[in-house]
């Protein structure tokens, strides 16, 4: 980091908070600081979504899942657009009708209160942890690789968010988000056609695409039923349909994004506009990673390219071991460099076979040299990170950008941050002061329900700083956050639908299901975790929904025939 990087990180971060402090100040009503005034156009709302979703999470893991595993990960994506048209058609037409503030006010006018009050304190819950994440991911990343102090990074990017989103609300969460897309989108574009032109002169694109094929990394859609492999068509269509109907069907950090439009059509435009788009932006993001891959079969890597893990175990009884991984690996990248330039050559079919072998071998000395890492760590009694997934990106960034492009990425990634962050903080305050204190005290003034607006956003806050500054690592970062979603977003969206499709079901058959329903999701994936059951965590979406519906109907009818 050079001063220059530092005047572009500081300056871009900076005016966006200025910028949307000073937009939004003085919200004086609930309309105007929870719904932002209910004014928003459509492409305010589909950016809005999209930053919403797009953490800094997304800028450093989704490029380091393609340099490990390629492209498969796009078809976790697959079910958006169809959750896109069922929400334009059946969500917003409702929320719109019933002039709802939260998603959950819903529910109490179809059940009950308790189903009402259970429903948002889930989304508390699961939403309040994903909050924490979402600070601690580029917190921790970027203090392996800065040697910044995590605790202070957590507080800073923190308190840049409860600045402008205490300020002004929704619509400041809106207005900034804007601003951090084209930062985000810019940043990424640039990155991309840097890695691309630092590819040596006979390597073009093209030819670059041909040497990630080679390599497995272009192997888009898988159509097993095979539940070991996480990711694949079916798996999108299914399990990603049912989580991303729960996430901007009944999530209030994003149903708060399109409640804040001018009309029922800017909603659905600014859902369909995200729909269109979020599948071709996570495929770019892809690209990237895979581009990355590329570079690096023309440029040395690090065996492992978390540097805090490498210190540690370089500095441990296994340093000798590691050093030999490491002069293997330095090996297998001069032999299968000029495997690399035959093949970009020749086109020659039979070189694919010797690049995947040499590419499992590369795999392999990797594997051994996390198992090092983690050996090293329990050892010496630390918690060190040896999947190095989310440090892929952040590395290239930093050893191979310009100066002052260094600092604009490092803005995409806190501004990524700040956006998803700032977004549930604004809904996680919404749904306390609405759903929880409003509803259960007595009739307070708009004034009063904006300030103590203010207070829970200050007081989420400051609780996502907290877990951020106590979470633990991961295996993957975006993973973790799709786990914790995936295992309270099916229950919530089964009441959902039983609320738009099932009549005849009442609230108390509903409130016993939900809660019944949440013990056995969360049963089902500890089983699955202790390799008792094979149960991938985004089936649970469609899992939780089926069982919450199931036993609500059970219970209903029972209910009737008594």
């Amino acid at each position: 980091m050079q001063a220059l990087d530092w005047i572009v990180l500081i300056v871009t971060l900076l005016t966006i908070v200025v910028y949307g402090t000073y937009k939004t100040r003085g919200s004086k009503n609930v309309e105007d600081y929870i719904r932002g005034g209910s004014d928003a156009k459509w492409w305010t709302i589909g950016l809005s979504v999209m930053a919403t979703q797009a953490s800094a999470i997304t800028f450093l893991s989704t490029p380091g899942q393609a340099f490990h595993s390629g492209m498969g990960f796009v078809q976790f994506y697959f079910g958006l657009p169809i959750a896109m048209v069922v929400i334009c058609m059946v969500f917003i037409p409702l929320y719109h009708r019933l002039k709802v503030y939260t998603a959950y006010e819903f529910l109490e006018n179809r059940f009950d209160l308790k189903t009402r009050t259970l429903t948002a304190i889930l989304f508390l819950i699961q939403r309040g942890l994903a909050a924490g994440i979402t600070i601690f991911a580029p917190a921790i990343i970027l203090s392996a690789v800065l040697g910044w102090n995590l605790l202070l990074l957590n507080i800073i990017i923190g308190v840049l968010v409860i600045i402008y989103t205490v300020s002004g609300g929704t619509k400041a969460v809106s207005v900034t988000q804007k601003h951090q897309m084209a930062v985000i989108f810019t940043g990424m574009f640039i990155a991309f056609f840097i890695i691309v032109s630092k590819l040596p002169a006979d390597i073009s694109f093209t030819k670059a695409l041909d040497i990630a094929g080679a390599s497995g990394k272009m192997e888009i859609l898988d159509f097993s039923f095979n539940l070991n492999n996480r990711y694949t068509f079916w798996t999108g269509i299914i399990g990603g349909t049912f989580l991303m109907l729960s996430y901007f069907g009944t999530d209030q950090s994003q149903v708060q994004r399109y409640l804040s439009g001018k009309s029922v059509k800017e909603m659905q435009m600014g859902l369909i506009f995200n729909g269109l788009l979020k599948i071709p932006m996570q495929f770019f993001i892809l690209l990237v990673g895979v581009m990355v891959f590329v570079f690096y079969q023309f440029n040395e890597s690090p065996v492992n390219f978390n540097p805090t893990a490498t210190e540690v175990v370089l500095n441990s009884k296994y340093a000798d071991e590691y050093k030999q991984l490491q002069e293997e690996q330095k090996q297998i990248f001069n032999d299968k460099k000029q495997l690399i330039k035959n093949y970009a050559d020749t086109g020659n079919e039979e070189m694919q076979n010797f690049i995947a072998t040499a590419n499992a071998t590369s795999d392999d000395l990797r594997n051994e040299a996390r198992e090092l890492i983690d050996r090293a760590g329990v050892s010496k009694s630390i918690k060190v990170e040896s999947n190095d997934k989310d440090y892929v990106f952040i590395h290239f960034i930093l050893n191979n950008l310009p100066r002052g492009l260094i600092g604009l990425l490092l803005a995409v990634i806190l501004s990524a941050a700040m956006s998803s962050t700032a977004s549930e903080l604004n809904a996680l305050a919404s749904t306390t002061t609405l759903d929880l204190y409003k509803r259960n005290t007595s009739e307070k003034s708009e004034l009063q329900m904006v300030k103590v607006s203010k207070y829970f956003t200050l007081l989420w806050g400051s609780i996502a700083i907290g877990i951020a500054c106590v979470a633990n690592l991961a295996e993957n970062l975006i993973q973790l956050v799709n786990i914790i979603g995936s295992i309270f977003y099916g229950n919530v969206l089964g009441v959902f639908f039983l609320a738009f499709f099932f009549k005849f079901v009442k609230g108390q058959a509903v409130f016993v299901a939900a809660l019944l329903t949440q013990v056995i999701v969360i049963a089902l994936f500890f089983l699955n975790e202790y390799e008792i059951i094979n149960l991938p965590f985004l089936w649970l979406n469609f899992v939780g929904c089926a069982i919450v519906i199931a036993i609500s109907c059970l219970l209903q009818t029972l209910q009737k025939s008594k």
